[in-house]
């Protein structure tokens, strides 16, 4: 029979086990899917978890990948998601039809779409008239904006295949592009480009916001903030040491290679897709309502937007106005 010493002893050496599990039960869970397939423009959530910086924040986060046959926004409304990267005007259409989202945070300070030219072209005021190669859904996002800044028409107009063949093959063609994707697949093929960041020329959306329902906004605030304030101290980490996010999107995606793992984060430093912009003074995720209001304008200017709609609802500025994670 175990004897009076013999129960304290057995308890004594539980009570870490105990402990840690009441711990890893306090953690609250958050589902969060991102808009494509793992790669290094999802490096800082993947290295919040690599380094336990969402459990040292109390909270238990699923990463689940998007890709082309997945609709964040539409799982994010039926209830399958706590939080869905989109892109902002995705955001902004969703409210235009009804949908209950609101952004609480942006990954990308800068929307990372390109033009791609091809050596010698001086500005992107030079590819007035000239073909560029377009996907559809272009139409309904920057094209409209070039078209009304720069005077581009849509004789302009050629079909982009997602591919870089074509441009490779016609050296009056230019093409669509993320400055972290396709330049890389052009560099590779011994050709270097001239790449033309909108964003840099006040092309205004936001990019890779985080989404949630509103009941989820008001239901899980303080939840929300810290997954906010980790993913901001994870993108942080990972563009000064991405070795431990790289590890974890190679096992998620093994097709993504480190020789573009290592292109994508060298030029979301270059560009200051994450941490430049207002990033720079007020932190990593940050939002402006100034900004929000300027894609706005755009729409509205470009006959995107549709009238009667409060398109304030789309977003709050509330959980990330006092993060503070500089670069």
């Amino acid at each position: 029979m175990p004897t009076a010493r013999s129960r304290l002893a057995a308890l004594l050496l539980a009570a870490p086990l105990l402990a840690t599990t009441t711990v890893a039960a306090a953690l609250d869970r958050l589902v969060f899917a991102t808009d494509w397939l793992a790669q290094a423009e999802h490096g800082g959530f993947y290295q919040a978890v690599a380094e336990g910086t969402y459990a040292k924040h109390g909270l238990d986060v699923t990463i689940r990948m998007g890709g082309p046959q997945v609709n964040g926004m539409q799982l994010l409304a039926a209830g399958q998601l706590d939080v869905a990267m989109a892109d902002g005007l995705q955001v902004l259409s969703a409210v235009e039809n009804g949908v209950p989202v609101t952004a609480i945070g942006a990954t990308f300070q800068k929307n990372p779409t390109v033009i791609i030219a091809h050596p010698g072209v001086p500005d992107l005021a030079a590819l007035k008239g000239k073909p560029i190669a377009i996907g559809a859904a272009a139409n309904n996002t920057f094209w409209p904006w070039l078209k009304g800044t720069l005077g581009f028409t849509d004789a302009q107009k050629r079909p982009y295949g997602f591919s870089v063949q074509p441009f490779l093959a016609d050296p009056k063609l230019s093409q669509q592009g993320f400055a972290t994707s396709e330049p890389y697949s052009i560099e590779k093929a011994g050709v270097k480009p001239v790449v033309f960041l909108l964003a840099d020329l006040g092309y205004p959306p936001y990019s890779e916001v985080l989404a949630v329902t509103s009941a989820t906004l008001a239901g899980k605030r303080d939840v929300l903030h810290r997954f906010l304030l980790a993913s901001a101290e994870g993108w942080k980490s990972y563009l000064a040491n991405p070795a431990p996010g790289n590890a974890l999107i190679r096992k998620a995606n093994p097709q993504m290679s480190d020789e573009l793992l290592a292109y994508g984060v060298r030029k979301m430093r270059e560009y200051g897709i994450v941490g430049g912009g207002d990033a720079l003074t007020r932190g990593i995720m940050t939002m402006s309502d100034d900004r929000w209001l300027a894609t706005v304008q755009f729409l509205q200017a470009a006959g995107l937007a549709k009238p009667n709609v409060d398109y304030r609802r789309a977003w709050t500025t509330d959980l990330v106005k006092d993060l503070r994670v500089l670069p």
